[in-house]
């Protein structure tokens, strides 16, 4: 099927369905903490895992569907919402995303009174958000999505408020996330401006020569566009706020917040190169590989000074931000890799963050290094997840990591990106410094605190299941792979 021509329906809500659970999640949350005031939160762990199961089953329903081919390419909602292959991969990666965030953040969300509900609903509100935009075929709808993803993750930055940092992350990201935002409607307003839509498919009309176009002013509004979407995947130049962010959020949703925000503004922006300005792919392409050289250099040079890990994993992600985008700078041809990588990825910094709230408290601002010294010793189990995060992070053969890196770099390479797998390639190396050297501190270095750290139930299945899932794929990457390739 060209992706152009697409079924339609005025209203389609099994497209809606996850967003729609969710939704109602929130209010089910919401609506029993106000009137039950409850001290235990047993309640809310039930509504919320049942709203987070319905959400999905509601994806594996458009998977099935899809993959059946009745519902491949449908829009709907006056075609502001497509289900493809591509928005399924989305809604799925945030789901998982979602249930892993809930376990690390659920020691904070039971302490935090009735702050924990609201907890609860700002991360589902999030979610809700991101799965917009990676459904979006009109950029107003792209910028919903974006502006509810992004709101809610500027509350949850401070809703620890009686931490100084908390304060501090919450305003600093609402500000300069503000102004990433205005950046990104600016350059929608110009894209209206020179097709008179905002259909993300505009331009494909523009170049088929059935409508007048001014090009200049349609380059002005992408590159806006795009970097209002590389401030939320953490990008360099466009990074700054990062790590005093990371580092000053409630421990608990961190990893969250940093996973969520970048499947979202990946999502958004593929879905404006690779479905609205594919045509100028050899104007927007050779950008996108500077930014991700930029971005790989400046990220590795910066995590390796780092002394709290909590920002040297801010500053990682701004290099893995970079190696994404080898492959988007590649074009559609290593979609099939972006996914991989991106989801691969997520699921290792949700719980590399959830460890460090583990480790310095749920709700702490700050993870130093000399917190893991000795952890092998005092907890044999998080100290073992952690360094297998690590190292997968980092790339090392026999890991998702090193298969997603691997499948990014063949790709960039038979595309012409030659110079940047180098550069990358470099990177990579010099990143096992800062990588390995916290697996050293917890296993090479005696502590004076032998205190064991606890890890409760939920954590524990996640940190259990994120070490599955980081072994299994770098011995049977086709397992992911295949099933993203049927999709797509």
């Amino acid at each position: 099927m060209n992706r152009f021509d697409m079924l339609s329906e005025t209203v389609s809500w099994i497209a809606v369905a996850p967003q729609l659970f969710l939704l109602l999640t929130v209010f089910a949350v919401l609506g029993y903490d106000l009137a039950a005031r409850p001290k235990s939160k047993d309640v809310h762990a039930f509504l919320t895992a049942l709203g987070v199961g319905l959400s999905g089953v509601a994806v594996a329903e458009q998977y099935r569907r899809s993959y059946n081919g009745t519902l491949d390419g449908l829009t709907s909602f006056s075609q502001m919402l497509i289900l493809d292959g591509s928005s399924i991969l989305v809604n799925g990666a945030l789901i998982v995303v979602l249930a892993l965030g809930l376990a690390f953040a659920w020691p904070m969300i039971t302490g935090m009174g009735t702050y924990g509900a609201e907890t609860i609903a700002l991360m589902l509100l999030s979610t809700v958000g991101f799965m917009l935009m990676g459904s979006s075929l009109n950029l107003m709808m792209l910028f919903i999505g974006l502006e509810i993803g992004s709101i809610s993750l500027y509350v949850l930055a401070g809703i620890a408020r009686e931490k100084t940092l908390a304060d501090e992350a919450s305003v600093k990201y609402f500000l300069l996330g503000s102004f990433a935002s205005a950046l990104f409607v600016y350059g929608v307003a110009l894209f209206y401006a020179a097709t008179g839509s905002v259909q993300i498919t505009a331009y494909f009309e523009i170049f088929q020569g059935l409508v007048n176009t001014k090009p200049s002013l349609l380059l002005v509004s992408l590159a806006l566009m795009v970097v209002g979407l590389l401030f939320k995947v953490t990008a360099a130049p466009f990074h700054s706020w990062a790590p005093d962010v990371y580092q000053g959020a409630p421990a608990g949703v961190t990893g969250f917040m940093s996973a969520a925000a970048k499947i979202g503004g990946f999502a958004g922006l593929m879905r404006i190169l690779y479905l609205g300005f594919s045509q100028l792919a050899d104007t927007w392409q050779p950008l996108i590989a500077a930014i991700a050289a930029f971005s790989i250099v400046l990220g590795t040079l910066l995590a390796i000074s780092q002394e709290d890990v909590r920002r040297m994993l801010a500053y990682s992600g701004v290099a893995h931000a970079g190696f994404i985008l080898v492959g988007v700078a590649s074009g559609r041809a290593a979609l099939r890799e972006v996914m991989f990588y991106i989801g691969v990825y997520s699921i290792q910094l949700v719980a590399a963050f959830g460890i460090t709230s583990l480790v310095s408290g749920a709700a702490s601002s700050g993870s130093a290094r000399s917190e893991y010294v000795g952890l092998g010793k005092r907890s044999p189990f998080l100290a073992g997840s952690l360094a297998l995060v690590m190292i997968g992070m980092s790339g090392m053969p026999v890991t998702s990591g090193f298969i997603a890196k691997f499948g990014m770099f063949q790709v960039a390479w038979t595309q012409g990106f030659a110079w940047l797998v180098l550069v990358a390639l470099v990177a990579s190396v010099a990143a096992f410094f800062f990588y390995l050297r916290v697996v050293v501190d917890m296993f090479m270095r005696d502590a004076d605190d032998d205190t064991e750290v606890a890890v409760g139930y939920p954590a524990r299945v996640a940190l259990l299941s994120v070490g599955v899932v980081t072994i299994l794929l770098g011995i049977r990457h086709g397992l992911l792979l295949d099933f993203i390739s049927k999709i797509l």
